[in-house]
């Protein structure tokens, strides 16, 4: 049977963090807001608000901004998949497992513009067999229901087991767990407190791809 690995999107397979930068700079700029502001948009989204919308709320009421909490989030939104990117090496490991024979694809939480638009803006629409999107499917990781979609859209079953690849302790590693399937965090230095479980532990997707190749 072909191995299967699930990777995640953001700050997995694409720098997620690294695009917020390059947004909030943009942000700023466009609502000449000075320059106190970039830190301040950064430190709010280090705190981990769930959903966006909740984000933007603040952010429109901290600077008094016009128009609505949905038109500054649809922004987002649509400009987000222009700023992120997938290093080449990355797509070269992922072009590498699929010729060694696994079934690659991505499981990820978000928007369906906004993810979608990610995928295939950064080519790794044609760089995996198959992606499953909770903006599309109505169900949201930890829920393997996600991860079973994104199999069966492989050809598999996670009854023949498998490997999630993820930056969150939570949705990525204990649900990749929940789902059957071992583990490799990709620790970004942000979730040192939670339990996470994994059977591998890396700061690079990079790495996790050398130890999916050695457990092959």
């Amino acid at each position: 049977m072909q191995p299967l690995v699930l990777f995640d999107l953001d700050n997995t397979l694409v720098n997620l963090g690294e695009a917020f930068q390059v947004w909030t700079a943009e942000f700023v700029d466009e609502h000449r807001l000075g320059s106190d502001a970039v830190d301040w948009l950064i430190a709010l989204d280090q705190e981990g608000y769930p959903h966006r919308e909740a984000f933007f709320g603040k952010v429109r009421e901290h600077f008094a901004l016009p128009g609505s909490v949905e038109e500054l989030w649809g922004r987002y939104r649509k400009r987000m998949p222009y700023l992120v990117r997938c290093r080449p090496e990355v797509m070269d490991g992922l072009a590498r497992l699929r010729a060694a024979g696994w079934k690659v694809a991505i499981v990820t939480n978000g928007t369906a513009d906004n993810q979608l638009g990610k995928i295939q803006r950064t080519g790794l629409a044609e760089a995996v067999d198959a992606y499953a999107l909770s903006g599309i499917e109505g169900i949201r990781k930890p829920d393997a229901g996600l991860f079973e979609i994104a199999a069966r859209r492989c050809g598999m079953s996670l009854a023949g087991g498998g490997w999630m690849v993820g930056d969150h302790p939570v949705k990525d590693i204990s649900g990749g767990r929940a789902a059957g399937l071992r583990t490799v965090w990709v620790d970004q230095g942000t979730s040192q407190h939670q339990e996470h479980g994994a059977d591998y532990i890396v700061t690079d997707v990079l790495q996790a791809m050398e130890v999916l190749r050695g457990n092959r």
